[in-house]
């Protein structure tokens, strides 16, 4: 016998009260003023159990309204592990409302409409040619994402949702597509996607990959490198067992390689600096400044080097990774992996999805070396001498040039050569960076301000 499921007007308030505590919510600073469900589509139903995969719009006391997507299961008793991701009771009435993507039973529904290629009331479920499923493979939930969940069954694939959906093909399936075309070797392989359409246009809900074991993240590995030389205050970075120079180099050549494959897949074109890429720095900065006092002190040699930048010509933009770091590369045993294409998640899908200029990423690598190799000297931590430092400078410089040198390697061209152009790229990076700190983290402020100095010349 099937439970009866609570109506839209039910889950819509269960949804409004529920949504602030989920991590994945990313409006946490503004008051929901209403819910409404768009779609219901149901994925199975049982004897006391149900699953539906719901798209809901939020609506708030200020700024856009905001699209989730939101998988719900339904018991008439929960278990003890679901009961941490249910909807209040008070407002589902008889039966129990939960996040279904904690549910391995409801997952695994997921996993056999990928297989099968199944269109399920306008989910498409798609596979790349020549990809089988394992549907015997059992789910769990990855830990540690912010925006999006990912599920991982058994210890070859990952399924990421994105939680938060807007209208288009979302960058990380567009690009892993067509990374995979020309067999580019530094990204993991794309398995499939879910998709619907949303306002007449095909749009991205979910993406199938290979799940990679025995990786380590580069911001983990960098970390370790960086405090191995605190403790051995004796030595050079060079000197470090934990050295990181020369995975730097080979993270390099990756980036190189996989900025080829992008270019030779999906073209590139010139843009004149002045055109696009100068002229929203120069905005980004005048909207922080104003909001950042600390930053403000150097508008003004932010902006002669945004100046200076705009003057060095053409500028070859393709499709890029867009929110390179340190947390977004894998070290496998024989190679690094470049995950996460989605870009920046501040921006709109269409914007995400412009050519932009290679110098993008390699200045958000080398701004998370910054990060790496300074972070453990502020925020008030203790023992924060001349020598550390010093040597703090000494592995973030080390490490920089050998990822450039390592990306030179592959395209015969150091990305240090267009000097101008890098430190705006450098600097619209940490202007971003200061704004960040300033709402989230402010004793970790000094760390982008001290680089924008560094940058500037001003200290």
């Amino acid at each position: 016998m099937s439970i009866e499921l609570p109506t839209d007007q039910q889950l819509a308030e269960g949804l409004r009260q529920w949504l602030p505590q989920q991590r994945w919510f990313s409006a946490k600073d503004r008051g929901i003023t209403q819910v409404s469900i768009a779609t219901r589509v149901p994925l199975l139903s049982d004897e006391g159990f149900a699953g539906e995969h719901l798209l809901v719009n939020v609506e708030f006391d200020s700024g856009p309204a905001v699209r989730y997507q939101i998988p719900l299961g339904f018991r008439s008793h929960l278990s003890e592990p679901l009961l941490s991701w249910a909807l209040p009771e008070s407002t589902t009435g008889a039966v129990a409302a939960y996040d279904g993507l904690h549910d391995p039973d409801l997952i695994a529904r997921y996993l056999t409409a990928l297989d099968s290629h199944e269109q399920i009331e306008g989910l498409r479920f798609q596979t790349t040619p020549g990809v089988t499923i394992d549907v015997e493979e059992v789910g769990h939930v990855l830990g540690a994402e912010q925006s999006n969940t990912s599920l991982v069954f058994g210890e070859s694939l990952l399924f990421k949702v994105f939680r938060q959906v807007e209208t288009g093909i979302n960058p990380d399936v567009e690009l892993h597509r067509a990374l995979g075309e020309v067999g580019c070797e530094y990204v993991a392989d794309l398995r499939g996607w879910v998709e619907t359409d949303i306002d007449g246009e095909p749009t991205t809900l979910a993406m199938a990959q290979d799940f990679i074991e025995n990786a380590a993240d580069g911001w983990s590995m960098a970390l370790i490198s960086v405090r191995d030389l605190f403790t051995e205050a004796d030595l050079h970075a060079a000197e470090l067992g934990s050295d990181f120079a020369g995975d730097a180099e080979r993270l390099g050549a990756a980036v190189a390689h996989v900025h080829a494959d992008l270019a030779r897949s999906l073209g590139t074109e010139q843009r004149a600096p002045g055109e696009n890429a100068i002229d929203g720095m120069r905005s980004r900065l005048d909207v922080a400044a104003q909001a950042i006092r600390e930053l403000a002190e150097h508008r003004a040699a932010i902006a002669a080097v945004y100046d200076e930048a705009a003057q060095s010509g053409p500028d070859t933009v393709q499709r890029i990774h867009g929110d390179l770091h340190l947390g977004q590369v894998l070290r496998t045993p024989s190679n690094w992996l470049l995950i996460d294409f989605e870009g920046e998640p501040i921006k709109p899908v269409a914007e995400r999805r412009k050519p932009d200029s290679p110098l993008r990423d390699v200045a958000g690598m080398l701004r998370s070396f910054d990060y790496a190799g300074q972070h453990l000297l502020g925020q008030g931590a203790p023992n924060v001498t001349a020598q550390r430092a010093f040597r703090a400078v000494e592995w973030v410089d080390r490490n920089a040039s050998a990822f450039c040198e390592g990306y030179a390697s592959v395209t015969g061209a150091d990305p240090r050569d267009q000097s101008a152009l890098l430190r705006a790229y450098e600097l619209d990076k940490a202007v971003y960076e200061a704004g960040y700190e300033a709402r989230h983290r402010p004793s970790w402020l000094p760390l982008p301000l001290g680089a924008i100095a560094r940058l500037t010349g001003s200290q």
